[in-house]
């Protein structure tokens, strides 16, 4: 079948611990736990973090940023669902466009489409940093790290019928310590990289400020009978799907730009002229994007054959755009379902299993 495929202890500052122009970050474990085509969250999952010689088997790492490790093995369980969720919502985000994230399976093994600066690397970074954060900001709300616990109680004063309580997440330990993982420097940064590397940067600091704006009241409900007469409630983060979703709506409107000086210091400006002002809310890239639509390694793009469309669509995931005006050919596929169900008193619901044929498209 085709694919479509309570009072807080900071840690002391520290440099950041996983290369900036990556994803923060996704080194690859060396042989014998892994093999080159596994990433962080494959590979790490199988470490059990709990000595600091583990470190040592992530691949790439300056001293540095084996002794950030070290000092944080706590953390690496966060990091390594991080690294996961950030897969897993890129590519239910992007499910239905010709790039479908596929460019992060093998992270940090990247193609040259995120090695660039190009909109879908802005995305990347941005979702990644975010990830660590929310992934971190919830183990401490979890009880799963020691060094941190539930966030701190909002300053909000509470309305008639709620009052603060429960285990907020621990948004600010986990934006400082996930800046930590995400802002690091890479070993090296000649004049060509500066630009990326300011780009990379900005594109983190979105990620988190989209993150930070997501912190909700959450609430639960007290009374009689689940009257509701109280709510206890709390802030918390939402899943990271929502976090890519609002992330996806800055990828659609990047701006492009240049790293030049202006003033004492270089700074990114719209590369057009005519573009409105840069906001510190933007995402942004150096260089276009490769159109996705034919295989082609130099570009980083894996092309669209054999992709499923949605033909009745006028969407990115429609036949047209997706296969790029080539064409689609059309098959059955037999699925089962569940169907006639019924509401059994109390408190079960018994359902039958149907089969019907369902018509697919995928691109020539």
């Amino acid at each position: 079948m085709t694919h479509g495929k309570a009072p807080e202890h900071l840690p002391a500052p520290t440099r950041a611990a996983f290369p900036g122009q990556k994803i923060p970050h996704l080194p690859t474990v060396p042989s014998p736990l892994s093999s080159p085509n596994r990433g962080l969250a494959e590979s790490g999952s199988r470490v059990a973090w709990d000595e600091s010689h583990h470190c040592r088997l992530l691949a790439g790492l300056v001293p540095d940023q084996v002794q950030m490790c070290r000092r944080n093995l706590e953390v690496m369980h966060s990091v390594v669902q991080a690294a996961a969720e950030t897969v897993s919502a890129c590519q239910r985000t992007f499910a239905g466009m010709r790039w479908n994230c596929s460019s992060i399976q093998r992270a940090p093994s990247f193609g040259p489409d995120l090695l660039k600066g190009t909109r879908e690397s802005a995305f990347v970074h941005a979702l990644a940093a975010a990830a660590v954060a929310h992934s971190i900001a919830q183990a401490c709300a979890s009880g799963s790290l020691p060094l941190c616990s539930c966030g701190s109680a909002p300053s909000e004063v509470p309305g008639p019928d709620f009052r603060w309580g429960g285990c907020g997440d621990n948004l600010r330990y986990g934006l400082q310590l996930g800046a930590a993982f995400a802002d690091s420097p890479p070993k090296s940064s000649g004049p060509g990289r500066q630009a990326l590397r300011a780009a990379n940067l900005h594109n983190n600091a979105v990620g988190r400020q989209v993150l930070s704006d997501s912190l909700d009241t959450k609430c639960k409900c007290h009374g009689v009978s689940g009257s509701c007469s109280v709510k206890t409630c709390w802030k918390g983060l939402p899943g990271l799907g929502e976090i890519a979703s609002e992330l996806k709506s800055k990828y659609l409107a990047a701006v492009r730009v240049t790293h030049r000086l202006i003033g004492p210091r270089k700074q990114l400006v719209p590369k057009e002229t005519d573009v409105r002002l840069l906001k510190e809310t933007d995402l942004v890239y150096l260089i276009n994007s490769p159109d996705y639509c034919v295989p082609n390694v130099h570009l980083g793009s894996q092309g669209t054959q054999d992709r499923q469309c949605n033909k009745s669509s006028v969407g990115s995931e429609g036949c047209d755009l997706m296969c790029c005006g080539r064409g689609y050919n059309a098959y059955t596929e037999e699925v089962v379902e569940r169907c006639h169900c019924k509401y059994h008193w109390c408190c079960y619901v018994v359902c039958k299993r149907c089969r019907r044929l369902v018509e697919r498209y995928v691109c020539k």
